[in-house]
C-alpha cells in the first residue's frame, strides 16, 4: 500500500550534502533537473504540467542556466536519471518561464489526484522545504539572520556568539479510525459540506507518545474513550509540513460528547457507510488522503470493498 506523497524512491545523499566540491559536482551535472516552484497567492507553490499534462515538467541543464542562471537550488536527491533540484520562483517570474516552456502549473492537491506517483511525491517534498525555507529568516534563539547551508537542507545562525543550527520542521499529528463492534466513528468540521464526513485526527503535544495522542485527540474531539490502539501507516502532508501516522483504535466507552472542534459525530454502521456512499448522502475524505485508505481498510475488515462500491456507483444504470 502506498498513500499519495508517499512513493519517492529517491536517494536524498544527506551525508554528503556539506561537501563543497561534491555539490558542486551536482549542480554541474549534465543530467541535472530542476522542479520549479511558482509561489502562488492561494496555492502556496504551483509547479509547471506538461504539455500532456501528465507529468511535471522539469527543467533540464540547458534550460535550467538559460530561464534560471542565478537562481538558487536546493537539492533534493538522486534517481537513475541523476540529480534534481527545486528552484522557487515568484509569480510573475513563473508566468514567463511558464509561456517560454508552453506549459500549464498544477497545485498540489491535484498533483496528488492527477499525477504519477513519483512526480507528486516530489512535488511535495520541495514544497515542504520551500516552506520551511521562506520562514527560516531569522534565528528563534537570538533574532539573528539565518543564512541556508547543506545545499538548502539546514540554516545557520549568523550570530557568532549563537550559532545555532535549524533544520526543516515537520509537525507529527495522529489521524484515526475508531471501531466499536460493526461501527466506526466518524466526524465533520463546521466548515464542511454537510454529507463530508472523516476520520478523527489531531496534532502531538510535547512528552506524549502516539497511542496518547489517539486516545487525547479523540476524547477531545468526540468525548469516545478509546482503549487498543495499533499504528497503521503515514503519509506525508506538505499542507503545509505535518506528518500524518495512522491508528486503527477500538471504542473502550462508545458514549459521543462533541467537543469544541467539530461539529457532529457519529457511529457509522458498514451498512450505513454503503448506502450513504451509493445514495450521496455520504461524502467520503478524496483518495489524496489517509483518511480514506483508514475507512477502505475497516470496510475491508468487515468484508467491504469500497473501490469496488465506488466503481458500481460510478458506473452508467
Amino acid at each position: 500500500m502506498r498513500h499519495v506523497f508517499a512513493s519517492l524512491a529517491l536517494d536524498r545523499r544527506a551525508e554528503e550534502r556539506d561537501d563543497a566540491a561534491w555539490a558542486q559536482a551536482q549542480a554541474g551535472d549534465p543530467r541535472s533537473r530542476y522542479l520549479v516552484l511558482r509561489e502562488h497567492p492561494r496555492d502556496g507553490h504551483r509547479s509547471l504540467l506538461d504539455a500532456q499534462g501528465a507529468a511535471l515538467r522539469l527543467l533540464g541543464s540547458v534550460e535550467q542556466r538559460a530561464l534560471l542562471p542565478q537562481a538558487a537550488a536546493t537539492y533534493l536527491g538522486e534517481d537513475a536519471q541523476g540529480p534534481l533540484f527545486a528552484i522557487c520562483v515568484d509569480d510573475e517570474l513563473g508566468a514567463r518561464i511558464a509561456a517560454e516552456l508552453a506549459a500549464t502549473d498544477i497545485d498540489l492537491r491535484s498533483a496528488g489526484l492527477q499525477l504519477p506517483a513519483f512526480d507528486a511525491s516530489l512535488f511535495a517534498y520541495a514544497r515542504a522545504l520551500a516552506h520551511w525555507q521562506s520562514r527560516a529568516r531569522w534565528c528563534g534563539a537570538c533574532g539573528a539572520p539565518l543564512e541556508l547551508f547543506a545545499l538548502g537542507h539546514r540554516a545557520h545562525c549568523t550570530n557568532p556568539a549563537c550559532a545555532l543550527d535549524h533544520f526543516p520542521r515537520v509537525d507529527p499529528a495522529v489521524i484515526v479510525i475508531v471501531g466499536d463492534g460493526d461501527r466506526c466513528l466518524l466526524g465533520r468540521q463546521a466548515s464542511w459540506n454537510p454529507t463530508r464526513w472523516s476520520t478523527l485526527a489531531g496534532f502531538i503535544e510535547p512528552g506524549e507518545s502516539l497511542e496518547d495522542a489517539v486516545r487525547r485527540e479523540v476524547f477531545e474531539e468526540a468525548g469516545v474513550r478509546v482503549g487498543d490502539c495499533a499504528y497503521h501507516s503515514s503519509q506525508p502532508w506538505p499542507f503545509p509540513s505535518s506528518l500524518m501516522l495512522g491508528f486503527v483504535a477500538q471504542a473502550s466507552d462508545a458514549t459521543i460528547r462533541v467537543g469544541p472542534e467539530l461539529a457532529d459525530a457519529r457511529w457509522f454502521s458498514v451498512g450505513d457507510l454503503v448506502d450513504g456512499f451509493a445514495d450521496g448522502s455520504l461524502t467520503l475524505p478524496p483518495r489524496l488522503s489517509v483518511s480514506r485508505e483508514l475507512i477502505a481498510h475497516w470496510l475491508r475488515e468487515h468484508g467491504v470493498d469500497l473501490d469496488a462500491i465506488e466503481r458500481a456507483h460510478a458506473a452508467p444504470a
